[in-house]
């Protein structure tokens, strides 16, 4: 398969502006802040889409019921009937072609054998690639790989006018719970606690707001205000969506597995001085640390299932990692996959991710169902690459937003455990619904994207 190197772009965000202009179903997997890749792609052979009990394959103007069975498993089918008879196995590039696409937290839900709430968007939706435009931030260069269209080639060359990409808020932030809703299933949650039900439970709030415009203006914004080094845009069906997320959920490169569990939060603050104490004070805590560790021995479970045994290990606990508005405590987990295994075994075995769900894994999903009352979509299930060549890397979608019939859909949530308090953690939902709320209250008329 092709691998070209090309100019590195100095603006990104024009060149998928650029690319959407004359191409359907543009992915840009954006790690710009903090990340080393960007992975861009459109225009994908084929689609599968998987809503409620069923997955329908969408190619050209057809679709087609692809039946009610495991939706990994049906996209493994896909992965191996198209995958193309050479790929690049020497690159040092992360992506030559594959699967890039979403799995929403009640595909978590149905995976793990519990009934996922009905929702209006797809609880899968991916698109299979057959070329990318891939860029080492590190490095500062570029490639296009697979097997590239001269569409695709076309429209890269095309200049953007500067108005592509206006937008507007078009109403104030709404909140679900308010304060007085939250505490009352703060409390709950406590009583699941102290009764031995979980050791940890994750609430979270909704936030919406009307706009008017192009998601991409919106991202251009909310990248700046919240992009983490797995953040990511989609313009795939239920979409489009827009995440900054700072965390990994899985990779999977040469067979060793990674995970990046983010449990610990504080709100950045002005002054140099004191938000360097509030960032000492996070990594100081031992609630925090012991929140951290719960979520990082859970993960072990889940990547033990599929891991070589005594692979499983911790080579960093509790680091503190600072983003645009919060302070976090990362850990990393990392493995050796079992030779028998494949990215979708890996996946299917860990989805939902543990930091947004709680421990045991399992009580904890169904007292977040009872509590929040709804089905969180594309929130906390996970975004990114299942490659032809085994390889994966996907993020966990939190500080992820979707744009969908004229209004913008955000959610934040953090974990309980017996000694919490309600006002620090509805105080913890506000700062990680910070950004969002600034790019509602605080964004100008416009947002412009200029030539690359």
């Amino acid at each position: 398969m092709a691998e070209i190197k090309i100019p590195y772009p100095q603006n990104v965000l024009a060149v998928v502006a650029s690319l959407r202009a004359c191409m359907a179903a543009v992915v840009w997997l954006d790690g710009e802040a903090g990340g080393r890749y960007s992975i861009i792609a459109a225009d994908p052979q084929e689609q599968l889409v998987t809503k409620h009990s069923g997955t329908w394959l969408h190619r050209a103007q057809t679709r087609t019921f692809l039946g009610d069975g495991d939706p990994l498993a049906l996209l493994q089918t896909r992965l191996d009937a198209t995958a193309p008879p050479a790929l690049a196995h020497s690159s040092s590039l992360p992506f030559h072609g594959g699967a890039i696409g979403y799995f929403g937290y009640e595909l978590g839900r149905r995976l793990q054998g519990q009934m996922p709430s009905l929702g209006d968007g797809p609880d899968m939706a991916v698109g299979l690639y057959h070329w990318a435009f891939v860029i080492d931030h590190q490095q500062q260069q570029a490639w296009l790989v697979g097997d590239v269209p001269e569409a695709a080639i076309a429209c890269l060359r095309e200049p953007l006018s500067t108005n592509a990409a206006s937008w507007q808020p078009n109403g104030p932030v709404s909140v679900s719970p308010e304060f007085i809703g939250y505490a009352r299933a703060f409390n709950r949650v406590m009583e699941y606690l102290y009764a031995g039900d979980c050791y940890q439970i994750n609430l979270s709030r909704r936030f919406t707001a009307p706009f008017r415009g192009d998601p991409l203006g919106v991202y251009a914004d909310f990248r700046q205000r919240a992009g983490g080094p797995f953040a990511a845009y989609f313009e795939l069906p239920g979409g489009p969506i827009l995440s900054g997320s700072p965390e990994r959920f899985l990779q999977l490169r040469d067979g060793v597995v990674e995970t990046r569990p983010i449990k610990g939060t504080r709100a950045r603050l002005a002054d140099p001085r004191a938000d360097a104490a509030v960032a000492q004070a996070l990594v100081n805590s031992a609630k925090d640390q012991a929140e951290n560790t719960m979520i990082v021995d859970l993960l072990r479970n889940d990547l033990g299932r599929g891991c070589v045994t005594g692979s499983v290990e911790v080579p960093y606990l509790h680091q503190l990692e600072s983003f645009a508005t919060v302070h976090h405590l990362v850990s990393v987990v990392t493995g050796e996959l079992s030779p028998h295994m494949k990215a979708t075994d890996l996946l299917r075995d860990t989805l939902p991710g543990g930091s947004i769900t709680g421990a045991p894994k399992w009580r904890a999903m169904e007292i977040i169902d009872e509590l929040e009352g709804g089905p969180r979509g594309v929130y906390c299930g996970a975004m990114g690459y299942i490659g032809w060549d085994g390889s994966m890397d996907t993020n966990i979608a939190i500080r992820t937003l979707t744009a969908h019939a004229g209004y913008l859909d955000y959610r934040a949530g953090g974990g309980i455990v017996v000694d919490s308090r309600c006002h620090d953690e509805f105080a913890e939902t506000e700062s990680k619904a910070a950004a969002f709320r600034d790019l509602i209250e605080h964004t100008g008329n416009q947002s412009c994207i200029e030539s690359a």
